[in-house]
């Protein structure tokens, strides 16, 4: 019944631009902050963007600041991740993540972005 369920990956050119969407169900999604992680071959998961549950504060990976962009919209359960002047080193596997405390998080299945020319 809890639930994350990622869409909007795919292969993209250098350049260009794709919109992540996560959407939320089985849960309170108010009451989460929200993030974005990401994870190529041979890497660790890394933090990308993440939104606070109400004030709409954001953050994001130094590697992606100023062209990546993450929003919510409470009334529709879904987080958004928007990702432009994609470059070949964004390529990896996009994960959303709903976070109330240190002890409950909750993982979508992921959604692969590839940049490729």
């Amino acid at each position: 019944q809890v639930q994350l369920v990622e869409s909007g990956g795919g292969l993209v050119q250098p350049g260009g631009s794709l919109r992540l969407s996560c959407a939320a169900s089985g849960f309170t999604f108010t009451n989460y902050a929200m993030s974005w992680y990401r994870q190529a071959p041979g890497k660790e998961r890394e933090l990308v963007a993440a939104i606070s549950s109400t004030s709409g504060n954001t953050n994001y990976a130094d590697s992606v600041k100023g062209r990546f962009t993450i929003s919510r919209d409470n009334a529709k359960n879904t987080v958004y991740l928007q990702m432009n002047s994609l470059k070949p080193e964004d390529t990896a596997v996009y994960y959303c993540n709903a976070k109330r405390s240190m002890m409950y998080s909750i993982w979508g299945q992921g959604t692969q972005v590839t940049v490729s020319s």
